[in-house]
């Protein structure tokens, strides 16, 4: 089942990375969270009502939780990039 998490999420953010990127042009970092969390809830409804999982609270946390981990993960390999080029 977790499986099927993922690869909702990663459909979702698919679709509106897409989005973004055809109606607006650059997006500042500091919305990046927002729009993790904006996937996160979309992923967890489209879970609950598909009946993927059937407690609405554990479909928000567990979407909210792996979106918002894949963005802190993201930021890590930005970081350790920079550091590795001398960046600080």
């Amino acid at each position: 089942m977790e499986i099927t998490y993922i690869v909702i999420i990663g459909i979702v953010a698919y679709i509106l990375g897409a989005i973004t990127k055809a109606f607006i042009d650059k997006v500042p970092n500091k919305f990046i969270p927002l729009q993790n969390v904006i996937i996160g809830v979309i992923s967890a409804l489209v879970c609950y009502f598909c009946n993927i999982e059937t407690s609405l609270l554990q479909a928000f946390v567990l979407c909210l939780f792996a979106t918002m981990g894949a963005g802190g993960v993201a930021d890590l390999v930005k970081l350790a990039k920079k550091t590795d080029e001398g960046e600080e």
